[in-house]
């Protein structure tokens, strides 16, 4: 009778542990499913919950277009010796006089010109021709103006032109290349692949390396893997244009049962749940639950219409899409899921954690008490 008694009080108190642990705040990594699903729409929520599915899929695929406009891909590349503002020019002038020559010495037939620089305005003077207009001619095209200005003082005037280009015609590296520095655009450095070699080629991981080209107000970017793999990218430079490269800043947030809790960096133009979840070291085996993978994100108003098959929402919307990586396709549809710039991928603890956990508070508990009554005993 006693022993009955004494198995009935030990029960009794083990129901009244369990609820005392379960009304105490357990240690976790966050909420479970059922919190989460509290949180939407449906239970008054604020939040769309929607199981991820193929649809669902082709509806967010979408990724952040870069690309030239058409006034950047349809400046055709410019002539290897045009002249530009602050190019150096220098003239050798052949006279056929032997007595009395336009420019040079009593019996001096050749006349040089060196180091004359273009002006800001595109300007040259050259002594009996006068001010000539340089900049936007071709060197053949100013040896023709010089030559016919010169041909009505001199009997049939020669000359020759050559050109180095001077700071009017340069292009402005910056960034994650190689070597920083404002480069002249000559015949090898016409386009912008040409100019990134020149620079020595870029120094952070080509599939996070985006390319900025600035001319004047307009801007235009592309990924550096796009402008080698289509040739429409490789633009024609420009005097004055701005090349800047920089590593992707996308990142997403891991929380829960993962490998690891962090803020991650895209490593690729485009990232999916399946690749997301291996960069941060998988699921915890110990703890995750395969059917609680969740995908919190602020969704533009069309992706969100287009994904809930509505037409009345407007302005940005929270969605938490579910991943449930034990259902046959659950591993497919978490490969062609895309992550996106900001978004949080949280996995759940699986239910048994909870328990495990208030088991060894209990056994804990028990173990401690058991060892304080032999010491009180003993005592």
């Amino acid at each position: 009778m006693r022993l009955n008694r004494s198995r009935g009080a030990t029960a009794l108190a083990l129901v009244a542990l369990l609820g005392g642990v379960g009304g105490c705040g357990l240690p976790r990594s966050g909420p479970n499913k059922a919190e989460i699903y509290k949180g939407s729409v449906l239970k008054e929520g604020d939040a769309f919950i929607v199981t991820v599915n193929s649809r669902v899929t082709r509806a967010t695929a979408v990724m952040a277009a870069f690309g030239f406009s058409q006034g950047f891909q349809n400046a055709g590349v410019l002539p290897s010796d045009l002249i530009a503002p602050g190019d150096i020019l220098a003239l050798t002038i052949f006279e056929n006089v032997k007595d009395d020559p336009l420019l040079g010495n009593s019996g001096q037939r050749v006349s040089a010109l060196s180091e004359l620089q273009v002006d800001g305005q595109g300007y040259i003077f050259v002594p009996y021709a006068g001010k000539i207009k340089a900049a936007g001619q071709t060197v053949d095209g100013l040896r023709q103006i010089v030559t016919k200005k010169l041909d009505t003082q001199t009997p049939d005037p020669q000359v020759q032109i050559a050109r180095a280009p001077g700071d009017g015609s340069t292009v402005t590296m910056s960034g994650a290349v190689g070597g920083q520095g404002v480069y002249p655009i000559e015949r090898s450095t016409r386009t912008l692949s040409a100019m990134l070699a020149k620079a020595g080629g870029v120094s952070i991981e080509p599939d996070i390396a985006i390319v900025r080209v600035t001319r004047g107000s307009h801007t235009g970017k592309v990924w550096l893997r796009d402008l080698y793999a289509n040739p429409a990218l490789d633009i024609a430079l420009r005097p004055g244009d701005i090349v800047t490269v920089e590593p992707d800043n996308r990142f997403f947030v891991a929380l829960g049962a993962t490998g690891g809790q962090s803020r991650v960096p895209f490593e690729n133009q485009t990232l999916s749940a399946l690749e997301a979840i291996a960069l941060v070291g998988g699921l915890n085996s110990a703890t995750a639950d395969p059917t609680g993978v969740f995908v919190l994100r602020n969704e533009p108003a069309a992706i969100a219409n287009a994904v809930l098959g509505r037409k009345d929402l407007q302005g940005a919307q929270r969605m938490v899409y579910v991943l449930d990586l034990t259902q046959p396709t659950g591993l497919f549809e978490a490969r062609d899921f895309l992550i996106r710039d900001g978004d949080t991928i949280y996995v759940t603890e699986a239910p048994y954690v909870q328990w495990q956990k208030t088991l060894s508070v209990i056994t804990g508990t028990a173990s401690t008490a058991s060892s304080l009554s032999s010491t009180a005993s003993g005592g």
